[in-house]
């Protein structure tokens, strides 16, 4: 079937495609290199591993609704977990399907009569991963975040927590990302789905570098149950939404560059306004804090070419470009992006003003977060090996690429 210009098979055996969000290589170079990960090991060995590029901003929402359209944002629509509604003022957080305006493959497949599950950790992207998706026999939508709410009639199927055998976990922490994969694990076994989609959290990556002992414990979880779906005959395809990066000073403090403040020296307050678009309901992640932030300016204030020239300059700063300049590289969606798109140097974090951020949902723990250019690259892994063809007419690997290889660049088995 096509989807957004694509061409995919249907599904022969079971397929899940996971999405471990903010999965940055290097967390993946240190466990693997320990010996920790058998599963993910025996993929590179049999199978394929190797890196893409994440879709711009490296952002929650954007990748996924980039990975199940097949698509950049500058199709579907959506380049920001918030944004600005220029038609309103009101700064709008992406927490449903308003803003997606491209089919996904999870709905064709459903639509054609293969069973399809979406498990989540965060309820937010559930609405959209799921727009058009026949809930019922062909289509399972949930989120380990809301897990307890299950029904049957919303959401495809009840009692999630009875159906994994686990609570249903707290909205901070490891278990929230462990319980999607062992949902869908559940829902394999029970025979519900043959196409899962399986999007997880990124808390562990924020707060922990890829070294420490509690980032390897949960990428040792993680591997167990991959290894799982490979024991049940799934082929498994597991790629990011975007990497991570450290962003903060050696004693320990945000490295922090507040855009709006340097804006309101320069030509006074209300000038411009600036806009997070990394922000989304799970606070204690980054404080809303990433590595891009959108610039509006106001109505006789100053000039975009102005705005870059101030900013291009400083340090902090990878670069700053117009809107228009900026959609125009990264195929990100025009409707969401502001006069001036500022991108942060690496290991520096964009912020609005320092009053409108409170450092303190961040806990003390160093702040790592995500955004821009340099957490683009990401992993690429499947169960099975590619087919030498499909790699040669896809040199260079996005995230959005999955489905596609897993669907059309792997052996049926």
């Amino acid at each position: 079937m096509t989807v957004n210009g694509r061409g995919y098979r249907r599904p022969a055996g079971a397929v899940a495609v996971v999405c471990l969000d903010g999965w940055d290589p290097a967390s993946l170079a240190v466990s693997l290199a320990a010996g920790e990960l058998p599963a993910i090991a025996r993929c590179a060995a049999e199978g394929f591993l190797g890196e893409a590029l994440s879709a711009m901003p490296s952002f929650t929402n954007p990748n996924n609704l980039s990975i199940v359209t097949g698509a950049p944002p500058a199709l579907h629509g959506v380049s920001g977990n918030s944004y600005l509604d220029r038609r309103t003022g009101a700064v709008v957080m992406v927490t449903g399907d308003a803003e997606l305006r491209a089919p996904t493959i999870l709905a064709a497949m459903a639509g054609a009569g293969i069973p399809v599950a979406i498990v989540t950790a965060k309820d937010k992207l559930r609405r959209a991963l799921a727009k058009g998706l026949p809930i019922g026999p062909c289509g399972i939508a949930v989120s380990a975040e809301r897990a307890a709410e299950a029904e049957r009639a919303t959401h495809g199927v009840e009692d999630l927590p009875g159906l994994t055998g686990s609570p249903a976990p707290a909205q901070y922490g490891a278990a929230l990302s462990l319980f999607v994969l062992d949902a869908g694990l559940a829902l394999l076994r029970a025979g519900r789905a043959r196409l899962l989609y399986l999007s997880l959290s990124d808390y562990i990556q924020h707060r922990h570098a890829p070294e420490a002992p509690e980032a390897r414990a949960f990428l040792r979880a993680v591997d167990q149950r991959l290894g799982a779906l490979m024991a049940e005959g799934a082929l498994v395809a597991a790629t990011a939404d975007h990497g991570m990066t450290d962003m903060a000073r050696p004693d320990g403090t945000a490295n922090v560059l507040f855009v709006g403040d340097v804006l309101d020296d320069r030509f006074g307050p209300g000038a411009a306004r600036v806009i997070c678009p990394i922000a989304d309901p799970f606070v204690r992640h980054h404080g809303a804090l990433g590595g891009l932030v959108r610039v509006h300016l106001a109505a006789g204030g100053p000039t975009p070419a102005e705005v870059i020239a101030l900013l291009q300059g400083l340090p902090g700063v990878h670069l700053a470009l117009t809107g228009a300049e900026a959609c125009a590289r990264y195929a990100m969606a025009p409707a969401m992006e502001g006069d001036v798109t500022v991108l942060g140097a690496r290991g520096v974090a964009l912020g609005a003003r320092a009053a409108e951020h409170d450092l303190g949902q961040l806990s003390g723990a160093r702040l790592r977060s995500h955004g821009g250019v340099f957490e683009r690259a990401v992993p690429f892994l499947l169960s099975r090996r590619l087919d030498p063809a499909w790699q040669a007419a896809h040199p260079a690997l996005h995230n959005h690429d999955i489905f596609d290889a897993a669907l059309n660049g792997t052996p049926s088995p």
